[in-house]
């Protein structure tokens, strides 16, 4: 069952935003030494928005090649129109990923009950394991836990990327989901908080950077280990921050340029990170031994 670290990928690209598939895949060896529980690929981090449909599917075959079981693979596959995130999570269970990331309705703004029946017509279309994704700062959609008690009765749905940046959230739809339900954070500052509140991991975006100290934040976590937890979270805590300082996935693209580890290509309308933020950045790599950890 998926908990702990989850990397929420990002996609490489050139300069001129061409995927650049050999970096990919010299950060997916990289995730699976580092003991990262699962990979995220074609979310939000990934620029899944400025993919297109066959880009996507390309990516998502070739992480699912590539991975060969190793750790499981996560496809995200929402979209505003139910009828295209059945086609996408279709097309994700054909390439053999783990599981889908499915995301509110964008734009919509769909009711409670169009909500339920967007998930559940979604569900009765694929044998995959979903998993719900609410993001409410950019999707203006909000799933609230009444909703999520109603779709944790449907079989196939197994859990939800909660990205309200509310505890509280996380300890009632515990308490009305059945154990089987999994419950991951979005936001990586608040997983350690998260996780000592009974929510199974976290779907993150400084895994990219810090794979091996996110998960072994993680694991201390989950296991019950909370000085080590405690210590190895404040380590990482620059970076929980810092890399939101702009639209995700700006800052964590550049640290990784930074790092060596991809070139400089990001999509529009998303720019590379402004000056002015890169020392901040490259001080929170350095707080978490990113930098060292990468070119040892």
């Amino acid at each position: 069952m998926f908990q702990g670290s989850l990397v929420a990928l990002v996609t490489p690209m050139q300069p001129d935003g061409s995927i650049d598939y050999r970096s990919l895949q010299q950060l997916i060896e990289w995730h699976i030494e580092a003991k990262t529980q699962a990979i995220v690929v074609a979310g939000t981090t990934g620029e899944a928005p400025t993919l297109s449909a066959a880009e996507t599917q390309d990516l998502v075959t070739r992480v699912v090649m590539q991975v060969a079981g190793r750790i499981p693979v996560i496809a995200g596959t929402g979209t505003n129109c139910t009828r295209t995130c059945i086609e996408h999570t279709q097309a994700a269970q054909a390439a053999g990923v783990d599981a889908c990331l499915i995301v509110t309705p964008y734009y919509n703004r769909p009711t409670q009950n169009g909500l339920f029946e967007h998930f559940k017509l979604i569900a009765e279309n694929t044998d995959l394991p979903i998993i719900l994704y609410n993001v409410p700062t950019r999707t203006a959609c909000d799933i609230l836990p009444e909703t999520v008690e109603r779709l944790a009765k449907i079989s196939n749905i197994i859990g939800i990327k909660e990205a309200t940046g509310k505890i509280e959230r996380c300890t009632e739809i515990l308490q009305r989901c059945d154990k089987r339900f999994r419950l991951f954070t979005g936001n990586d500052d608040n997983g350690l908080e998260f996780m000592q509140s009974g929510g199974h991991g976290v779907i993150s975006v400084t895994a990219n950077v810090a794979p091996h100290k996110m998960s072994q934040m993680c694991e201390a976590a989950l296991s019950g280990d909370h000085a080590l937890a405690k210590k190895l979270n404040a380590e990482l805590m620059p970076l929980h921050t810092k890399l939101f300082l702009e639209a995700n996935p700006i800052p964590v693209k550049w640290a990784l340029h930074e790092m060596g580890l991809i070139p400089a290509g990001i999509r529009l309308p998303l720019l590379p990170l402004d000056p002015k933020f890169h020392a901040e950045v490259r001080a929170a790599l350095h707080h978490a031994d990113a930098i060292q950890t990468i070119k040892e």
